[in-house]
């Protein structure tokens, strides 16, 4: 006959085994939490809330963001070693006109602003009549800015600007023209202050989008 005690004693290793796996389970679990989605949050993708009207009507105050911050910057990564051409597609590339970022503000990093990409480095930005001019390589000539797919057609871009960008600089406005603190005032925002483009809208949920 097998001694009863015996058995309470297997059944409680047997428990203790089964709570112990648990545990390890768990434990694994928070690990890789630590090891993975701790760094993607931190270095690959930041969340931003929208506060203000600057670039209203396309993002409103309150609007919930995750911005890409590594995409373009790898471009530059590369090219430091060497490689200018290995990431020139999808996410991973410079900045294009017509970009919304995420940056600091030049007169005060601790502050973030939201505007989008008007004018890139080594152009010339012209605002004269309420009207933008482009000059780089390509448009000698001057090429006049089409905004008809984020501005409406009765949009007026105020201000006199005459300005040639460095380098590591960029020309920045906010979609709300005639209310927005942007590059017209402080002028253009360095390379190195910018943050990321913008790469959805997470909130509210009824305008949730990919962009």
């Amino acid at each position: 006959m097998e001694n009863p005690k015996n058995n309470n004693e297997f059944d409680n290793e047997e428990a203790y085994y089964g709570v112990g796996s648990f545990l390890w389970e768990v434990i694994k679990v928070f690990f890789w939490a630590l090891v993975i989605i701790i760094p993607i949050r931190i270095f690959l993708f930041q969340p931003f809330f929208v506060q203000g009207a600057s670039m209203v009507p396309n993002f409103e105050d309150g609007d919930y963001l995750i911005v890409n911050e590594l995409g373009y910057k790898i471009t530059d990564l590369f090219k430091d070693v060497g490689g200018p051409h290995i990431f020139t597609v999808g996410s991973f590339r410079d900045l294009q006109r017509g970009d919304v970022v995420v940056f600091r503000y030049p007169r005060d990093p601790k502050q973030f602003f939201i505007k989008r990409v008007i004018g890139l480095p080594g152009e010339q930005v012209r605002i004269e009549n309420g009207r933008i001019m482009i000059f780089n390589p390509e448009s000698t000539q001057g090429l006049s800015l089409d905004e008809h797919t984020y501005l409406s057609s009765d949009v007026q871009t105020n201000g006199s600007i005459n300005i040639t960008l460095t380098e590591d600089q960029y020309f920045v406005m906010g979609d709300n023209r005639p209310f927005s603190n942007d590059s017209r005032s402080w002028g253009p925002v360095p390379k190195e202050d910018i943050v990321g483009k913008v790469l959805l809208r997470a909130w509210p949920l009824n305008k949730a989008e990919i962009l």
